[in-house]
């Protein structure tokens, strides 16, 4: 293990050429201590490591110092080979160069590898899109993306409830959930997000942006994802699962959450509290199962579907001249 992270240290630093401790030990999971040894033990070795201290320093190899890599582990080629997502790549304008990339780097690998790095092409596919979501059209992405790249400042218009305003934002980096991208942009210095395919008219402008310092887009990112994800609309409802559909909800919609479960009963129905956004939502899914769903708690949301299966039998009736 030592000394895969000491070739991870070494690589590290001849990409970043300036790393601090603290920098190292964040990357690796170690400690900071063990991150001193370790520079020790590279310098021992002959490695050109240098520590510079004060502001703006760090750990740092000489500039003429380079490595070449050529022990790849089995694993190590496995995970450069497994499938990266067509449809984000395409998008980017990257596709067809990963596809280039994974050629040459197939005709670099020991002969002994090579079947291992083309079977897991073959055998391994990821596809990051969900069942139920739809391609959304993003013309504005490779502005942004050409933004984000030269870190120059955008303008765009952006929908505000029923208008659209101008913005003039610092764009910070693009995040792909499922099929949809989203711009993190700095707006009067706060970091926000915007769903790029609600963005037109986007112009890169011929200033450079400003930065927050220390801002790291994964960090923030999954920040922000679960700020989102705790303020969400919280309905919750007990219903009674009848034995045939016991086992059908996770098929049936993915915007409910099982939040508990009891014991299958005797008869073999099963109760669960079910998570919805909103008592409207929770009555659409209980008219879905057609009967086979009962409401136990909450009582407002048990007299709303008795009244909405009522209005749509009194509407049937009146368009059939019943």
């Amino acid at each position: 293990m030592r000394a895969d992270r000491l070739l991870s240290i070494l690589l590290l630093l001849q990409v970043h050429r300036r790393l601090t401790a603290r920098e190292l030990s964040k990357r690796l999971e170690v400690s900071e201590r063990t991150i001193h040894r370790d520079m020790l033990a590279l310098s021992m070795a002959g490695v050109p490591v240098t520590a510079m201290r004060g502001t703006g320093g760090g750990w740092r190899l000489l500039e003429a110092y380079h490595t070449n890599l050529t022990g790849l582990s089995e694993t190590e080629i496995q995970a450069l080979f497994l499938t990266k997502p067509t449809r984000l790549l395409s998008d980017l304008g990257l596709r067809h160069a990963s596809e280039a990339a994974l050629i040459k780097l197939i005709a670099a690998i020991p002969g002994g590898l090579r079947n291992g790095a083309e079977d897991m092409r073959a055998r391994i596919h990821v596809d990051s899109a969900g069942w139920h979501q739809t391609l959304e059209p993003v013309p504005c992405l490779r502005t942004l993306q050409d933004a984000v790249w030269r870190g120059c400042r955008l303008r765009f218009t952006y929908p505000l409830g029923e208008a659209s305003g101008e913005r003039i934002v610092d764009p910070l980096g693009l995040v792909a959930k499922g099929n949809a991208w989203y711009l993190v942009a700095a707006k009067d210095g706060e970091p926000r997000v915007y769903r790029v395919s609600r963005i037109h008219d986007a112009v890169a402008l011929d200033q450079q942006c400003q930065r927050p310092p220390g801002f790291d887009l994964a960090d923030y990112w999954e920040k922000s994802s679960a700020e989102f994800q705790a303020n969400l609309p919280r309905y919750l409802a007990t219903l009674r699962f009848s034995p045939d559909e016991a086992n059908r909800i996770g098929s049936v919609s993915i915007y409910t959450q099982v939040e508990q479960e009891d014991a299958v009963a005797e008869d073999g129905s099963v109760t669960r509290i079910m998570r919805f956004d909103t008592e409207r939502s929770a009555c659409a899914f209980v008219l879905g199962f057609a009967g086979k769903v009962e409401v136990l708690h909450p009582l407002a949301l048990r007299e709303r579907v008795l009244w909405t299966a009522q209005s749509v039998l009194w509407a049937e009736a009146a368009h059939n001249g019943g």
